[in-house]
């Protein structure tokens, strides 16, 4: 296939993998192809549709690697919904009557666009096949090659989504710092509440990284510095059922004999519960261009703490949420080692004209591919029965009882 023309988009929420994905995507077409033109739409499907876009220079190009010492996106992000008309008119991004897949479409044909790099989730991607499949309709090949960016690793079949690993060290390291203020007051309660909208993958694997700092510690339990009080005492995800009565009794002993106690939280977890509460008392819950409900109005970490608070006395309540600090880190070691492989594969990719979503597939022995778009989906459920998950439950003396199914 001949490549003259490459784009390159990121959209969705931040994750620590996207000024290194746009970094090491340019490097690789300047080793392969340095002949070849890339564009980069600014802040994704927003910069498609209003046309603004940027052309990678040489100074640029010279200059990529540093991209990979830099969280955030160099090119900017949005939740933009092609197939929403609706919102898109509203945002000023198309007019009334136009619809926006066709927008976007003709942008990248009139931009000679012929490989589009889309860095998202599932909606990034799934929208990106959109584009394809109308533009081949209408006799315009477009080649379109994604790479899966959550910081929930739930994208499926994928193995693992970039910045996710990234994601769940900067958690934990936040966790240091929040749980530091369990002596802040007698009888403490303290919430760390984590990303995770419908899987739990990050909130275990924060937990997880923080115990394995916490078990490389030394203590002086004579003045008080003790293990247990800086321990993790809860985890709850929304895939292991969640009864907050025994959990109660069981965290009541913890503060009456500890003196405070320490949760981690996904902020899907008991999401239907708290939604249901909130409608059936007659408030609207606020939704995205993607009918997703807007975590930040309804306050998981808080109403789980009031749940607690008066059931464990506590005499003073923390709510602390490490999303925004995780979301935007420059990758860590081991997420660079992934964004190299995978922006390297989706080069190759393109140049052999096979769209799909570059990844680990977990339905074929997680061979490195370009998986097929009408495979991807997102919503994938952490597996709580994995060993070091039931270990992490086990060593704090919670049970581990999954959820019940579509629950």
């Amino acid at each position: 296939m001949t490549v003259r023309r490459v784009a390159l988009l990121t959209a969705g929420g931040f994750a620590p993998c996207l000024s290194s994905a746009v970094g090491g995507l340019i490097e690789r077409y300047t080793e392969l192809a340095p002949e070849i033109e890339i564009i980069a739409y600014q802040h994704g499907y927003h910069g498609l549709l209003t046309g603004n876009k940027i052309v990678i220079d040489d100074e640029v190009r010279k200059n990529a690697g540093i991209l990979h010492r830099f969280g955030g996106s160099p090119i900017g992000n949005s939740r933009v919904k092609l197939t929403n008309a609706a919102d898109c008119v509203k945002r000023g991004l198309v007019k009334e009557g136009e619809n926006p897949l066709t927008v976007a479409a003709e942008r990248l044909k009139a931009d000679g666009v012929d490989v589009l790099h889309t860095i998202g989730g599932d909606d990034t991607n799934t929208t990106a096949a959109d584009l394809a499949a109308y533009l081949e309709e209408h006799g315009y090949h477009l080649t379109v090659v994604g790479l899966p960016k959550t910081i929930d690793n739930d994208v499926i079949p994928i193995k693992q989504s970039l910045g996710a690993w990234t994601a769940a060290e900067e958690a934990a390291d936040f966790a240091k710092n929040i749980i530091g203020e369990h002596r802040s007051g007698p009888r403490m309660l303290i919430v760390h509440e984590v990303m995770g909208r419908h899987c739990g993958w990050l909130t275990a694997a924060s937990a997880a990284s923080y115990r394995t700092w916490l078990d490389a510690q030394e203590w002086v339990p004579g003045i008080g510095l003790t293990k247990e009080r800086w321990d993790i005492h809860a985890v709850f995800v929304p895939e292991l059922a969640l009864d907050i009565e025994a959990e109660a009794k069981r965290l009541r002993t913890v503060m009456d004999e500890v003196g405070n106690v320490n949760i981690f939280l996904s902020e899907g977890a008991g999401m239907n519960e708290i939604v249901a509460q909130l409608e059936a008392a007659g408030e609207t819950v606020g939704r995205d261009p993607f009918g997703h409900v807007k975590l930040d109005t309804i306050n998981p970490g808080a109403w789980f703490a009031k749940q607690f608070a008066e059931l464990l006395g506590a005499e003073k309540t923390m709510v602390q949420k490490s999303g925004y600090y995780s979301r935007a880190a420059a990758a860590n070691p081991e997420d660079l080692r992934l964004i190299k492989s995978m922006t390297d594969f989706a080069v190759e990719s393109a140049f052999r004209g096979e769209s799909g979503v570059v990844g680990h597939d977990e339905e074929d022995g997680d061979r490195l591919k370009a998986i097929a778009f009408p495979r991807i989906a997102g919503g994938k459920a952490f597996d709580v029965t994995v060993p070091w998950f039931g270990e992490l439950l086990g060593e704090i003396g919670q049970q581990l009882v999954p959820a019940p199914p579509h629950s």
